[in-house]
């Protein structure tokens, strides 16, 4: 039940958002008896920019959690943005801190990384090629970064978006190599699918499986069905993969420990997680 001082953390996102979020944060809340709750907000994008400064006014909002289509122009409404935001250029995350301002981060591309991490991949060093550079792909770029990547290629059909986050990159870790333009995986360590590819079985392939060695770790962001196309194709190379809900479960502890709730494991938050599989 909640109560008059419950801490309140926000999901802001489309009045239609179908959100997930508090089927997995607040059954885990419950569980580990803290009185705090996700409830998810529907904002329209017009609206944001008015609404984003009176919720920050509630006596007991801690945070909010931010969806599509809400993320960059958050980045203009904090007082501060950590660097993975800046590289990915959305923050997907606000922290109200004790002094009153508004701290954004970004955890999209974490999740991912964690992931990846967790299931033994050291990326100190490696090569990694990011199909698709918007929303999805320009977060785990950033994190992709942060973890000590040493060279990345990035390919979307929109150049400019290639170029721009290949900007950011470079001025974020100047000792990265970055190559744009071609989504050839020949001769990475990483690729990842971080296009919508992979929703009908019927879309074409985000890049040629047969230039993609059986060393080569394969990641997926698309979550409408566990093992794709894609992640299938690598599968039957001996490709080690990870499907596009890992990266869901692996970023939800990074979001608990940004708010101070703590480090539940992915298999915890699974255990009780209203959302079927």
């Amino acid at each position: 039940m909640i109560s008059g001082k419950t801490t309140l953390i926000a999901h802001l996102g489309y009045p239609t958002f179908a959100f997930k979020s508090p089927m997995i944060y607040n059954p885990w809340f419950e569980k580990n008896d803290i009185d705090a709750v996700v409830v998810p907000m529907g904002v329209k994008a017009e609206e944001y920019r008015e609404f984003f400064p009176y919720l920050f006014k509630m006596s007991n909002i801690h945070g909010a959690l931010v969806t599509m289509p809400h993320k960059v122009t958050t980045m203009e409404l904090v007082d501060e943005l950590s660097p993975t935001a800046v590289v990915a250029g959305a923050a997907n995350a606000v922290l109200l801190r004790e002094d009153g301002s508004l701290l954004g981060d970004q955890f999209d591309g974490e999740g991912f990384v964690r992931g990846v991490l967790r299931k033994g991949l050291d990326l100190t060093g490696k090569r990694a090629l990011v199909v698709g550079n918007g929303g999805v792909g320009s977060p785990i770029a950033a994190s992709l970064g942060a973890a000590g990547v040493g060279m990345m290629g990035l390919f979307d059909p929109n150049d400019a978006a290639s170029e721009a986050l290949g900007e950011r990159l470079v001025a974020a870790y100047p000792n990265m190599e970055i190559r744009t333009g071609s989504k050839d995986p020949e001769g990475y360590d990483l690729v990842v699918n971080a296009t919508p590819l992979g929703m009908n079985d019927d879309d074409p392939l985000p890049m040629d499986v047969d230039r993609i060695a059986p060393t080569t770790f394969v990641g997926e962001v698309v979550m409408k069905q566990e093992i794709t196309p894609f992640l299938r194709a690598a599968l039957d190379k001996g490709c080690q993969v990870q499907v596009g809900k890992d990266m869901l479960f692996e970023q939800i502890p990074a979001y608990l420990e940004f708010f101070g709730y703590g480090t539940p494991t992915p298999d915890e938050l699974r255990a009780v997680s209203q959302v079927k599989d």
